[in-house]
């Protein structure tokens, strides 16, 4: 999938929103995991590991699904 922008109604769409929201999927799948683990437990500040979290996962979505 390359990082060309589609049209739709006139709007130029960016292919980083699906990026951004298949890695909201998968942050949230791996959220849940650590939750249901002991791991979890060792979370300090839950709101800065999940935006930590989303941009590694993101980063990993990109450099997966971005151009070569």
């Amino acid at each position: 999938m390359g990082l060309r922008e589609w049209s739709l109604g006139g709007v130029l769409l960016s292919p980083f929103l699906i990026y951004v929201a298949l890695a909201l999927v998968l942050t949230a799948v791996v959220r849940l995991m650590l939750r249901l683990t002991p791991v979890g437990r060792w979370i300090w500040h839950e709101a800065l590991f999940d935006c930590a979290l989303f941009m590694c996962v993101l980063t990993l979505v990109t450099l997966g699904l971005g151009p070569r």
